[in-house]
């Protein structure tokens, strides 16, 4: 992502992570993890940030950025075994997963 400012479609992910995880997931959810890798099939995926709170170590956010919601879609249907497998694999490394939002860009 780092500099390309023309995503128009975001979506934002809450993780608690346990503490014997985190290495493990801050790898597959990081810049170059196991996502990353499966969202690079499409052209039309432009990056994704993993952040990590400072005051709640169990807590990360993750930003996946696309140029259009329409993108994002036609990617899963395309990858859409693969999207679950990789989802129902990763999902046992947190405690919690929870979709704050997905976002369209504003001007």
């Amino acid at each position: 992502m780092r500099g390309n400012w023309s995503w128009g479609f975001l979506i934002l992910w809450e993780f608690r992570v346990p503490p014997e995880h985190r290495e493990r997931f801050e790898r597959s959810y990081g810049p170059e993890g196991d996502w990353v890798r499966l969202f690079r099939r499409s052209p039309d995926y432009l990056g994704t940030e993993l952040a990590h709170d400072q005051k709640d170590p169990e807590r990360y956010l993750t930003l996946d950025f696309w140029k259009s919601e329409q993108a994002f879609q036609r990617f899963k249907d395309e990858n859409h075994d693969d999207y679950v497998l990789f989802d129902e694999r990763l999902e046992k490394l947190t405690w919690q997963e929870v979709q704050l939002g997905a976002f369209f860009r504003s001007g």
